[in-house]
């Protein structure tokens, strides 16, 4: 891991931005001299890192006493796409703009996107808790598609947070019911372009034994700041 920039915010966190071969990131560590537990942070769809929504949940987090890390995968953020990734999200644009269904074109750029963003969170998973002032255990939050299989396939999350809105690919639906972690699932009642019956029938697929909904009003940037305070909580619960 390649540090590039450092920054201490208020509260005493401190920021850090770094570099893992191609792979750029973000951490966020409390003043705390302990090894925290780690929150890895995913905004929907493959979104920046540097989201303003994601980049206060982060800070609120660590100040809270979490290490919290974000990263921009392989099609994600500033990362290069591919041609028919850059097709599909045109396609996408045009389809919406004509009120036309968009779910197939949604599966044919967002699956893709799970798969290779996946080797990229592993990799910067093992890096992160190398670190000293990293101790695990590992909870994450955001994205539930991309959740959805670092869940599956990595036991070193103990417990997820997940945001329903966003399009979830066929294989992630399927492999919903192999989650077995504490699960905190945030719904916005009337998320547009995000049908809520499919939230609801994801939430139920689930195969954790423990799992709550928090379903809120608004649409789909509208989720209340006090959720975040709430998924502290909930990682408190299973993380410390």
């Amino acid at each position: 891991m390649h540090v590039i920039s450092e920054q201490r915010l208020d509260g005493g966190v401190l920021a850090r931005e770094f570099t893992l071969g191609e792979i750029p990131g973000t951490l966020w560590t409390p003043e705390s001299a302990a090894p925290a537990p780690l929150i890895l942070m995913a905004h929907n769809n493959g979104l920046p890192k540097s989201a303003a929504r994601l980049v206060a949940r982060a800070r609120h987090s660590a100040a809270y006493g979490y290490a919290v890390a974000s990263i921009d995968a392989a099609g994600c953020g500033d990362r290069p796409r591919s041609a028919d990734d850059e097709q599909a999200r045109a396609e996408l644009r045009r389809a919406m703009q004509a009120g036309e269904p968009v779910d197939e074109i949604f599966e044919s750029f967002i699956g893709p996107l799970v798969e290779q963003a996946v080797p990229d969170w592993l990799t910067a998973l093992d890096a992160l808790l190398a670190l000293p002032e990293i101790g695990g255990p590992v909870g994450y939050s955001g994205w539930t598609a991309l959740g959805i299989r670092l869940a599956v396939v990595e036991p070193r999350i103990a417990a997820a947070g997940f945001f329903a809105g966003g399009y979830v690919p066929h294989a992630q639906r399927a492999e919903a019911r192999q989650i077995n972690v504490p699960l905190l699932f945030l719904l916005q009642w009337d998320d547009e372009g995000n049908p809520r019956q499919r939230a609801l029938d994801l939430f139920d697929a689930f195969g954790s034994t423990e799992k709550t909904l928090h379903a809120n009003p608004g649409g789909h940037i509208g989720t209340p700041w006090f959720e975040v305070e709430d998924g502290n909580r909930f990682f408190g619960r299973h993380l410390k």
